[in-house]
Formats: C-alpha cells, structure tokens, sequence
C-alpha cells in the first residue's frame, strides 16, 4: 500500500484507528477480524511498534470485540516477524486475560497457551513466566484465574528454579480466598500433575488434591474429582491406596449430591486408573452406593455407567461381582432400566439364566410402575429382552404383561404395546401368535369398554401383515366385520379404517364378498366420521 508519497504508509493504521473508534460496534468488530490484513500491509515492524501498542492501549470494548481480538492475537506470530518476536503478543493478551467477561478471558488463555509454544526456553523466562507470575499475583481475581491456565504449559521448559516458583505460585492459587480462583487451580490441577516430576506429584499435588477436595465449596470439590483420574493414573500403583483412595471415598460420599454425580459420571476412567484390585475391595462398595444414592440424578448417572463397569471388573470374579453386589442394588428404576437397555451386554458377562432370575421381577415391578414413561420405557425393550430370554421364558413370564399394557389407561402404553406386539411376531413367528397372541386380542372384542374394544382393531391392523393372509381372513377378518355393528361411533369408523388397512393382505374374494357389503353398508351410517372413513377405504380399495 505504501507509495511513494511518505504519508501513504499510514493509511491502514489510520483507518483502523478510525474504525475502531467509530460507533458501530459491527464496523469495529470487522476491523478487528481485518486485523491479519492491516498487520501484512504495515509489515512486521511497525505491526510490532504501532499496531500492537496501539491495541494494547484501546482494550475497552464490547465484549464480541475483545474475543475477535484474543482469538486473532494466538495467530499473528508471523505477523510480528516469527518465533523470536512473538514476545510482543504478550501485553495486549495479558490485558485481555483480566478481563471481566469470562469467555474473553477463556479465549486470551487459548492464545497465550498457543503462543507459549513459540517461545524458546529463554524467551519463556524472561517473558512468558513473568507474565504468569504477574496473573498470579494480580489483585483481581480475574487475572488469577487466568494464570491457572498458563502454568502447565511453561513448567516443562523452563529451569529448575523457576520451576519451584511454578509450583509456589500454584499452591498459593489452590488456597486462594476466592472460590473463582480455588475452581480454576481445581480444574486444572490434573492438566498440571502431568507435567510435573513423580516426586512433586507426591508432595506438592496430593497435599493440593486433597484440600480442594475438601474444599467448603461444592463446585471446587467435584473439579477435585476430575484431577483424581489424572492424579490416579501418574502415581504406582503401591501409592494409590494411601494418596488417593482416602479422598476418592469420602467424595465418594460427599454431602452435596453434585460430587457424587460427578464421582458415578467418571467412574469408568477411575476405575481404570485404580486397577483390578482396589476396583474390588474399594470401588464396588462405592458404586453399589452410588446406585442406590438418594437423588435420581446421581442413581441416573451410575446407572449409565453399569456396562463399562462390568465389562472392566477381572474377569476371574466378574460374575461373582455382579451378582452379589451390583444387581441386588438394582432397586431404582432408572438403574434397572439402563441394565434391561444393555441387556445384550450385560447377558454376555453373566450368562442369561441367571440374569433372568435376577432381572425378572426387576421387569415385572417397572411394568406395573406407576409412572406411565417408565412403564413405556420397559415396553420399547420388550421385543429385545424376548430375544435374549427366548419363546419359552417370555410364554411362561412375559407375554401377560404384553397383554396388560394393551389395555392401560395412558393411550401411549396402548399404542407402544401394539407396535411391540408386532415386533414380537415379527421375532418369533405367525404361528406362535395364532396360538398365543390373536386368541387374547380377540378376546377383547367384546370387552365392555370401547377404548379396549378399539385397541382390538389397533393390534389386528399392525398385526395382519406379519401373521400372513390365512390367519387375517380367517381368524381376524370376521372380528372386525362383526364390530361393524359396535353402537360406538369411534369404534365403527376404526373398523372402516381397519378394513382398510388389513384390505391389500386379504384375497379379492374376501374383498368382494364380505369387507365390501360391510363398508358399503358403513357409507351411509348416521355418523359423519363413519361414513368419510368406509368411503375413503372403498376408493383406497378400489371397491366402488
């Protein structure tokens, strides 16, 4: 852009100053989104001796402006002249890590992280550590929370006595006065164990570990959790039981629900990194816990977890474990229902003679629970369940619940156990259900109340097509010709709309000679509804 004319080369600085002093909040967030382009036409120089001071000196915008900004500042090392310069990123984004909006500072914290990449050994020190030190010690809590972030990535690099600086400064962040500032170190206290030498794990990152986990703060408690995963898998095993486990129970059984959701939420991954046998001594009896806790949420997210656990336990007591420690526990609904959704699973890991023994009244209680989502839950499992159980168990156990939810009082259940009954067919055969289920869906025919009366047609519409032309025309076909007589309205225009559907499985002799004078005699029935339906299924038919 620079002619030859000298006051040329000042054009872009001068335009982005007038832009970002304009009103317009859209007009200064392009130009900070223009930022690389300015930086490339001014050249790396005066990038570093104009541009950047000069975005230093104006942060105080609107929010949107000054994340745009973090966010451009984690690229621009090559616009200031490469590694060795990157230095001069550091005021504009140590301003902008003090801030008071959150995802601004967040977003500093993501560039600086970034940037710290970029700087040798030598420039870490002289400039990127004194900057973290600077957040450290700031005295807004905002600024501390910061530098939470910034530890982890200059410790690896820097020397053995600005090391020991890192982890004083850290210690003192973890017992800060502010809960803000005590959450942050707690969020990052696992990210900062990694990258720490096995002996200050043990004597700084313990002592830490265990004070924010008992922290009077909830929120800093259960990111106390989080940090155990990593803090678990760094030390041997021999130390485990006394550096860690100790506050693992007691979060374990923490007072605030929120701690114990966040224990049963990582479970797995403690799991892991605890190993085989304080899995067996320590963490069943924890989970057992967990699974039956007082607050759903937390029951909810041990449930969640029931699969992995059990595919991770030793395989030499697997079974014995499961048996005598996690199904007991299965009282909660939401627990049994996430063991019946893996049943796949879990039948793999304990063979499903017993699993039957074990679940079965689990299945029969949730059938009848009086909560109708729960109930439908069990439903959408069924066809599942009588596939792993096979035809005899679910004949001799199962099918009357099947036939109880057909006539529930929520019409959900009523119309879920229809489409399961058709699964069911689907899975064990036309035969099976011209013996076990078609007789009983009759049956209902004639029940006295016409919502049951109504769910006969439902069950014959979805099942027609699976129980095959022979069974439709001779068992099911007359059932719904006779029901043409209901004196219930709703029930005679679901029997022209059964008609219809069952119509395209049956022979055109059947159509002809017995759905065809039904419907037509349907055509000019009193009610409204009743005769839009027989016409509509005579045209679908093409009976006219």
């Amino acid at each position: 852009m620079a002619g030859a004319d000298g006051d040329d080369s000042l054009y872009p600085i001068a335009v982005l100053i007038d832009e970002l002093r304009n009103e317009d909040v859209q007009l200064r967030l392009n130009s900070i989104k223009k930022l690389s382009t300015i930086a490339l036409a001014l050249g790396v120089e005066r990038t570093r001796t104009e541009l950047l001071p000069f975005l230093t000196d104006t942060i105080y915008d609107e929010d949107e402006v000054l994340l745009a900004l973090a966010e451009q500042l984690g690229n621009f090392t090559m616009l200031v002249g490469g590694p060795e310069y990157v230095h001069c990123l550091l005021p504009p984004l140590e301003s902008l890590a003090t801030v008071e909006e959150t995802v601004v500072r967040d977003k500093a914290v993501e560039s600086l992280r970034k940037i710290s990449q970029e700087h040798s050994p030598v420039d870490l020190e002289v400039h990127f550590e004194p900057l973290v030190k600077r957040l450290a010690s700031g005295d807004w809590f905002t600024s501390r929370t910061s530098a939470c972030g910034l530890f982890s990535v200059c410790y690896p690099r820097v020397s053995s006595t600005v090391k020991a600086e890192i982890r004083q400064h850290f210690r003192t962040l973890c017992s800060d006065d502010t809960p803000m500032v005590r959450r942050a170190a707690a969020s990052k206290l696992g990210e900062f164990a990694k990258v720490l030498e096995l002996d200050y794990v043990k004597s700084d990152i313990i002592s830490l570990f265990t004070a924010l986990a008992s922290d009077e703060q909830d929120s800093v408690r259960l990111l106390a959790v989080e940090a155990c995963v990593s803090i678990a898998t760094l030390l041997p095993q021999e130390d485990l039981e006394t550096l860690v486990m100790p506050t693992l129970r007691q979060a374990a059984e923490d007072k605030s629900w929120r701690v114990r959701y966040m224990v049963a939420d990582k479970f797995s991954e403690l799991q892991k990194a605890v190993g085989p046998e304080i899995t067996k001594n320590d963490l069943v009896p924890a989970f057992q816990n967990l699974l039956k806790d007082c607050e759903a949420e937390v029951r909810a997210a041990a449930a969640n977890k029931v699969k992995e656990f059990c595919e991770n336990l030793p395989e030499d007591n697997r079974e014995q474990i499961i048996m005598t420690h996690i199904l007991p526990c299965v009282k909660c609904p939401e627990v049994r229902l996430n063991i019946i959704s893996n049943l796949d699973c879990v039948n793999e890991v304990i063979g499903i003679r017993q699993l039957s023994q074990s679940l079965l009244p689990a299945i029969v209680e949730l059938a009848e629970d009086a909560k109708w989502r729960v109930r439908l839950a069990i439903i959408e499992y069924m066809p599942l369940l009588a596939g792993q159980l096979g035809v005899e168990f679910f004949d001799e156990k199962l099918n009357t619940l099947c036939m109880a939810w057909l006539i529930d009082h929520v019409y959900a259940i009523r119309e879920a156990a229809t489409c399961n009954l058709m699964k069911l067919v689907e899975k064990f055969g036309a035969e099976w259900a011209q013996n076990t289920i078609v007789p009983k869906v009759l049956g209902m025919a004639n029940d006295p109340n016409y919502l049951h009366r109504m769910t006969t047609l439902f069950c014959i519409n979805a099942l027609s097509e699976a129980c095959g032309q022979e069974i439709t025309t001779k068992q099911m076909l007359p059932v719904v010709l006779k029901m043409s007589n209901d004196q219930v309205a709703n029930v005679r225009f679901n029997v022209a709309k059964s008609l219809q559907k069952i119509g395209p499985v049956l022979d055109s002799n059947a159509l002809q000679t017995e759905v065809k004078p039904v419907l037509e005699k349907l055509a000019t029935d009193t009610d409204m509804d009743v005769k839009y339906f027989a016409q509509e299924a005579i045209s679908v038919l093409a009976l006219a």
